[in-house]
């Protein structure tokens, strides 16, 4: 199982970031490999990737997304892929985003680009482009879903 953890310290308000990151259709603006990402229901997301000429679809479900705070989710079917996003406000006009993605790679030319680091430069990469994508709209999101999904309870 593969881990990998990385932040960005983006100049707008926690508000801002979060809403934005809510805003999952827009994904292929800013991470690369995502084709199209689909918002099927308040907790349902379809993905279509393509990541070194492999084409994926797969859903993942939001597990859990508390306004401002994280968004957790967890891939369903055939790819194993968990993961959180976090926002903490560092003042008023700035906000660390921090990801975390857990994931189970598929074949020897994913474990070897586990192996080799790939994984964690595409997410430092997409970390970056998400940080110049909403500051270069001087802090206003696309559009913001504002709703919870709590934890789930063992």
């Amino acid at each position: 199982m593969g881990a990998v953890t990385e932040y960005v310290d983006v100049a707008v308000p926690v508000r801002a970031a979060y809403n934005q990151w809510t805003q999952f259709e827009e994904f292929p603006q800013f991470m690369e490999g995502v084709s199209e990402v689909t918002q099927v229901s308040e907790t349902l997301t379809h993905w279509t990737t393509e990541i070194a000429g492999v084409s994926r679809e797969f859903d993942a479900k939001i597990t859990e997304q508390i306004p401002d705070e994280r968004v957790a989710w967890t891939a369903t079917g055939g790819v194993k892929q968990a993961g959180v996003i976090t926002f903490h406000r560092l003042d008023d006009a700035h906000t660390r985003v921090t990801a975390q993605l857990e994931f189970d790679p598929e074949g020897v030319a994913e474990q070897a680009g586990d192996k080799l680091g790939i994984v964690d430069r595409r997410v430092k990469g997409d970390m970056k482009r998400f940080k110049d994508f909403i500051e270069s709209r001087h802090g206003v999101e696309t559009g913001a879903w504002r709703g919870e999904v709590p934890r789930p309870q063992p």
